[in-house]
């Protein structure tokens, strides 16, 4: 499989994601970070997506943009002992990483992607939402950082490539939706560090088949 089909600045930003998992990177605090992307990011949210996840039977998952996630160690949640997949009750998780050249891409229940979009240059940002719905099945979940990043780019410039309203991040993936609409969305903005909202789980066909012309969120 290759990747969606990026831009030049895209591809370029790619090399910086893939310098920064070899080499690490600065901070705008000056600080420098030895180990880059490690934290699993979507921890701080499982009881929500495990509600998610049962509501709409999800038993396999496609993490789009993992960085160092890992979905079988045992220390995801601290109270049981249990990894991702266990606690999430799955049949198996994948992972997808351009910059680590982890791609293990394929038809899934739900594909779910946290601290990535953000990351994606702007003319990029349909292509690859695109390459995504075409994973998934049944549900995606995804969660947009709307806030500058901590960490820099290689070349000086903040890490959040793409930072925009939720609303934006809202209508972008409206667009797109409508192009799946059995494929129910679950997202999540966070405006700040650790500071989020969500908006309610849709998908297109909620729009088709409803007896109303207005959709007003």
């Amino acid at each position: 499989m290759s990747v969606p089909k990026l831009s030049k600045k895209g591809q370029e930003l790619i090399k910086m994601y893939e310098k920064m998992f070899r080499e690490g990177y600065d901070r705008t605090d000056q600080q420098r970070v030895d180990i880059a992307f490690s934290d699993f990011e979507l921890r701080a949210y499982r009881e929500q997506i495990l509600s998610i996840f049962n509501e709409h039977s999800i038993s396999t998952v496609l993490d789009y943009g993992c960085g160092g996630s890992d979905w079988r160690s045992s220390d995801f949640d601290e109270a049981s002992g249990q990894s991702a997949i266990e606690y999430f009750k799955l049949q198996n998780a994948y992972r997808y990483e351009p910059a680590l050249n982890i791609d293990e891409r394929q038809r899934v229940d739900c594909v779910i992607s946290f601290d990535l979009l953000e990351h994606i240059f702007i003319s990029d940002v349909p292509a690859v939402l695109r390459d995504m719905f075409s994973y998934a099945t049944k549900l995606i979940v995804l969660n947009v950082a709307c806030y500058p990043a901590a960490a820099k780019l290689p070349n000086g410039e903040n890490a959040h490539v793409t930072v925009r309203h939720p609303f934006w991040w809202k209508g972008m993936i409206d667009g797109i939706s409508v192009e799946y609409p059995t494929i129910s969305v679950w997202l999540i903005c966070s405006t700040e560090w650790r500071e989020s909202s969500a908006f309610d789980v849709w998908n297109a066909n909620m729009w088709k088949e409803g007896n109303f012309f207005v959709v007003a969120d």
